[in-house]
């Protein structure tokens, strides 16, 4: 019955072919460039169509699989049941122990624990204490994390859990976490380090969900990088790791089965589900191409965690927001575990209430959204699945880049990968800068009167700087906060003073941009509906003692207002008018050179008024 109603249903609808999709578009368009207004040019190097259709599924090899089906695109097992992950960091072990267990009888179901700084056997097992090994997965991280890992072992060990239902993960990374962000190997070469995770891999034989190597993918997302290069240096450090553990005595099952990637899942929402699915097409491949002896030793095993490059200090509850979605990408691209990171991480340590937010999003995509109980819920569509392609062909052209040069280590000397990361991180910069890129409550559409939080450093809007050729983790948002900061803390209250005049609604219009233009920097705004003349606003405006004056009106009516205005002000306040004039040339002649709009550079814009001020 159902199956008749359909198709009564699909015969009242004709099929459109895509030339009729096209001519309709092109009459739309009334002559304008159909490039360069509907198709999409990626920072990742390929272009997306305005629509997709059936006909560009033709030529896409990895369609047809199942979830749990070699090459794992739609994922590496039948279901989408996924681990809410948090991690506690480890000053004191027993406080640590009990925010733990806290954690897991709040819905967690995977922890992990940052170790940074020495601990004895004893601190293990205070640190552990009371956690069911067979119910839940627990991660070790940390500087000391090598330090540690036997201890953990042996304790595991004498927990009595079954081998097979015991989860560990230790995120041993010199390849990433030393060579790339510190510049040296832990060890001499690095030779010890691969050698001794080949040792841990033996000494747990029989366990095998236990897991010695992570790849910190997420350490190039947090630098800048785009997400082509996220997946291809983590792809390319992963085939490092695989060969190095292999020439320590490890079979390719073994080592691979060892390898665990961690990568960050930023707002970029259909982008980033498909990395993830891309990501198990790629690494499937290149460990097929070693031959092993089972055919699931090529699962790509991954762990996300939300980004922290576009987390911001202002207006942090958007973080809240931003978690959410990236949370979702990485639940329906399908992962084996997930971390959102807690909104005011990148200002202070999280607190239970942002921790219980961060806990809540993934419980509710669990278990109000149900996003568990559905595999791959972006298979067959057309431009995911066409997302996913361009993906793969952009990072495999960039990992055999790599590989050309002698792996991921001989790039990573030569400068290849940190040019790349760098070249990005400045381009994304620059659209912030310019707010082609936007960084809610940073770089647009601020909290007026929001004053910086007592727990913002300056440490915390202060990006790294070294000499180094390594990778420099950073929030795109620091420029804006270290600026908007630096007035806060400056003990001054600078004011900016909207001069509403001639067309009322291009005044408005204007004055509504000008005060978010200016909000940026923490200056105090001051808007008005509408002034009737020139005397009246220009009165109202020194009363109001602001520093800078705005202009807003229209174009036809700067060329008389404008010069007046200046005028009356008589260098009393930056006098600064909102857009870019066909008159700008005659107004610049009488003295007036501060003009904003869309096209400015509001970052350097703003400094150079702050500059002025004194600030």
């Amino acid at each position: 019955m159902a199956n008749n109603t359909n198709q009564k249903l699909f015969g009242e609808f004709p099929a459109v072919t895509t030339e009729q999709w096209e001519s309709v578009i092109t009459a739309d368009l009334k002559g304008a460039d159909y490039e360069r207004k509907l198709v999409w040019r990626t920072d990742e190097g390929f272009n997306v169509r305005p629509y997709y259709r059936a006909e560009n599924l033709e030529g896409i090899k990895f369609l047809g699989t199942a979830s749990g089906q070699f090459p794992y695109v739609r994922g590496v097992c039948k279901n989408n049941n996924w681990r809410i992950h948090q991690t506690v960091a480890v000053k004191c072990p027993a406080e640590a122990n009990a925010t733990a267990l806290k954690l897991l009888a709040s819905g967690v179901n995977s922890i992990g624990f940052c170790v940074c700084s020495p601990k004895t056997e004893a601190d293990v097992a205070t640190m552990l204490a009371g956690i069911d090994f067979a119910a839940t997965e627990v991660t070790i991280c940390g500087s000391e994390a090598c330090e540690i890992a036997e201890a953990v072992i042996a304790l595991v060990k004498a927990s009595g859990v079954e081998p097979a239902a015991v989860r560990l993960n230790f995120a041993i990374d010199p390849i990433i976490k030393d060579l790339s962000k510190k510049g040296e190997w832990c060890c001499e070469d690095g030779t010890e380090c691969f050698e001794y995770c080949a040792e841990l891999v033996k000494m747990t034989e029989g366990y095998k969900h236990v897991r010695t190597v992570t790849v910190n993918g997420s350490e190039f997302h947090n630098s800048g990088s785009t997400i082509v290069q996220e997946l291809a240096f983590s792809l390319a450090a992963g085939h490092e790791y695989l060969v190095r553990l292999m020439q320590a005595g490890l079979t390719v099952d073994q080592a691979a089965r060892t390898i665990r990637f961690s990568l960050a899942v930023s707002s970029n929402y259909f982008m980033e589900i498909a990395k993830f699915r891309a990501g198990r097409l790629l690494w499937a491949n290149i460990v097929k191409a070693y031959n092993p002896e089972r055919e699931c030793s090529a699962k790509m095993f991954t762990h996300a965690v939300t980004s922290k490059w576009n987390q911001t200090v202002y207006d942090p509850y958007v973080n809240m927001l931003r978690g959410t979605t990236e949370s979702m990408s990485a639940a329906i691209a399908g992962v084996h575990s997930l971390e959102t990171t807690p909104f005011n991480a990148s200002f202070q340590e999280p607190t239970d209430f942002s921790r219980r937010i961060a806990r809540n999003v993934q419980l509710l995509l669990k278990h109000e959204s149900h996003f568990d109980q559905v595999s791959d819920p972006a298979g067959g569509s057309y431009y995911i699945e066409n997302l996913t392609q361009s993906i793969a062909e952009q990072a495999w052209k960039l990992f055999t880049e790599v590989e050309e040069k002698g792996g991921y280590v001989e790039a990573f000397k030569a400068g290849f990968i940190t040019d790349a990361v760098d070249a990005s991180a400045a381009a994304k910069d620059k659209a912030i800068m310019t707010r082609r890129q936007v960084l809610l409550g940073a770089n647009k559409y601020p909290n007026f009167t929001e004053v910086a939080d007592a727990a913002i450093s300056e440490e915390c809007v202060t990006r790294e700087v070294s000499d180094k050729k390594v990778l420099k983790p950073y929030r795109g948002a620091m420029a804006f906060e270290a600026m908007r900061l630096g007035v806060d803390r400056s003990g001054k209250e600078p004011k900016a003073f909207m001069l509403t005049c001639g067309q009322l609604s291009m005044a408005r219009a204007r004055a509504q941009f000008s005060c978010n233009f200016f909000a940026c920097a923490g200056i105090r705004v001051q808007d008005n509906t509408f002034f009737h003349s020139v005397e009246e606003g220009v009165k109202a405006a020194l009363d109001s003692k602001a520093d800078i004056v705005v202009i807003c009106a229209s174009d036809d009516d700067y060329a008389t207002v404008a010069p007046e205005i200046n005028k009356m002000i008589d260098g009393k306040a930056i006098v600064v008018v909102a857009g870019a004039p066909a008159c700008q040339a005659e107004l610049e002649a009488q003295g007036i050179t501060n003009f904003i709009s869309v096209k400015s550079n509001v970052l350097e814009t703003l400094k150079s008024y702050l500059k002025q001020l004194g600030i």
